[in-house]
């Protein structure tokens, strides 16, 4: 019976230590081995190009109250920005008002000038564009002054889907992966940082690139930035229904099964004594 005890004991233990969570499977900025990948260093960070569906928030700065008040819905720049970190329901007005929409022919539709081609085109380059054409429509105007534009994209967000979900805003030029697992909660330590996926549109193609988080090369990798509309998939790790986080609570876990299993052994076993009969007919 000792022995029966024994290997129930060694079979819940090996059980409990193998669902067992460690640092090599959830810590960030491990050295590259044979089991983390080492990822060559290709960093590099362009300005974002331009997209259909984008929003773009322009503001005309002008010594002109005319131009001021006829190309920026009669607010400024501190009042507008109010009104798009308010989701576009505040005391300034709609929230379209101050953006402009890139259509489906990859143009917006600006005051007095009239279509302009943006899609595929970085911010600053839609800035000098801008300032062009109302320089060129506006130095007729007496007391005319350069004109000076600001350029935005609006309403950028990223989603992370998997094993925690959610849409959240960029609220940065630059975004890094970190950043962005961070304001998700972080990846849980049932969570794969082994194989996170990366869904990205480039140049109207969906791709998906896998990486492994635990790599400190990501930092120097093309998986660190993140862009507009990414698309960031942590699965659980394969075969963890539930989780134990430390030695301790193993050893806790599998001495209370252990102990309710033998406690039920001990009940089967004086009911199989008590069934039997008694005396020579054993």
């Amino acid at each position: 019976m000792k022995g029966k005890y024994q290997i129930v004991l060694l079979l819940l233990l090996g059980f409990a230590l193998a669902s067992c969570v460690t640092s090599r499977k959830v810590n960030y900025m491990q050295k590259p081995d044979k089991e983390i990948p080492s990822y060559p260093d290709t960093l590099s960070y362009e300005d974002y190009k331009l997209r259909i569906g984008d929003r773009l928030y322009v503001y005309v700065y002008s010594v002109d109250e005319r131009i001021q008040k006829m190309y920026n819905a009669g607010g400024n720049s501190s009042q507008m920005r109010y009104q798009m970190g308010n989701g576009g329901n505040s005391q300034y007005g709609s929230y379209d008002l101050y953006t402009y929409l890139v259509d489906e022919e990859g143009n917006i539709d600006f005051p007095t000038i009239g279509k302009i081609p943006v899609q595929g085109k970085t911010t600053r380059e839609v800035k000098y564009t801008l300032e062009a054409e109302l320089s060129t429509l506006l130095r007729d105007l007496p007391g005319y002054s350069t004109i000076s534009c600001e350029v935005s994209v609006v309403n950028r967000t990223f989603s992370i889907i998997g094993a925690q979900s959610g849409r959240y805003s960029i609220n940065k030029e630059k975004m890094t992966i970190f950043e962005a697992l961070a304001m998700a909660g972080d990846i849980k330590d049932f969570n794969s940082k082994k194989e996170i996926k990366l869904i990205r549109e480039i140049n109207g193609v969906t791709t998906i690139k896998t990486f492994d988080a635990r790599s400190e090369d990501i930092v120097n990798s093309e998986y660190y930035y993140i862009e507009p509309n990414d698309i960031i998939y942590v699965r659980y790790m394969p075969g963890y229904s539930f989780g134990i986080n430390h030695v301790t609570t193993v050893i806790g876990v599998t001495a209370t099964t252990f102990s309710f299993g033998v406690f039920i052994y001990s009940i089967v076993q004086t009911g199989i004594n008590l069934a039997k009969p008694k005396g020579g007919n054993q």
